[in-house]
């Protein structure tokens, strides 16, 4: 998977944001080059001298939204915000089957499993948070499965938190493996919007699923909200 300049969708003297592929790590392994570094091959930068600064971090299977600082200032500011949860993140997933509840919140503890996974436990001494509102598919674009779309906005940011979320109300995402999703192209989890301020000038990006030609084909015209799903009416 090679990244293209396509995928940089703004750029501000302080950061880039990025619509990051899925199949695309963040690190590099083996042979394939991590996305930090691609991003540094297609801008010709030095990395030496114009390093770039990851501050968040998306599943290799994960695409959507991805915010890099060009600066060591800028990265401290993102750390902190997201430390303040003052960063909103909104994700788009495909799930299995029909949860109890068409919204809700998913929390846990979270804890190692096997092979590098997680689990969602009872407890909630320091819980993963979750929310959700979820959606009947109206086309038939996804035959043979009883799939969904889920609106997304965890309030926490651990590995895997919302692959587990799902998998924890029997709704695993398409195309997950290590959670026993149904069979998909991909992993059907995708970072759709980010909203935060930026020395006090609001900042809000929007990438949809449709921008990922690699995604399940559905009706977006189905889910209006999508543009903006601040307007869900999340929870305070």
């Amino acid at each position: 998977m090679q990244l293209t300049s396509n995928a940089i969708l703004a750029e501000h003297p302080d950061f880039y944001v990025i619509n990051k592929p899925s199949g695309i790590g963040m690190h590099t392994e083996e042979n394939e080059l991590g996305i930090i570094v691609q991003l540094q091959q297609l801008l010709a930068t030095n990395p030496s001298a114009a390093p770039l600064f990851p501050v968040h971090r998306l599943d290799k299977g994960t695409s959507g939204l991805l915010l890099v600082a060009r600066n060591k200032a800028a990265a401290a500011t993102f750390g902190a915000l997201f430390n303040e949860h003052a960063i909103e993140k909104y994700y788009i997933a495909i799930g299995g089957h029909k949860p109890k509840k068409k919204q809700g919140l998913i929390q846990g503890d979270m804890a190692k499993s096997r092979n590098g996974s997680y689990k969602l436990l009872r407890s909630a001494e320091n819980p993963a948070r979750t929310h959700f509102f979820s959606h009947t598919i109206a086309d038939n674009s996804i035959p043979d499965i009883h799939a969904r779309l889920y609106i997304l906005k965890p309030s926490t940011g651990r590995t895997h938190q919302l692959r587990v979320a799902l998998k924890s109300i029997g709704a695993a995402i398409l195309g997950d493996t290590r959670y026993a999703g149904e069979p998909a192209a991909r992993l059907m989890l995708h970072a759709s919007a980010l909203r935060f301020q930026w020395n006090g000038e609001p900042q809000c990006y929007v990438c949809s699923p449709e921008q990922s030609n690699d995604f399940v084909a559905i009706d977006w015209q189905q889910f209006p909200l999508i543009q903006s799903p601040w307007l869900y009416h999340w929870p305070k």
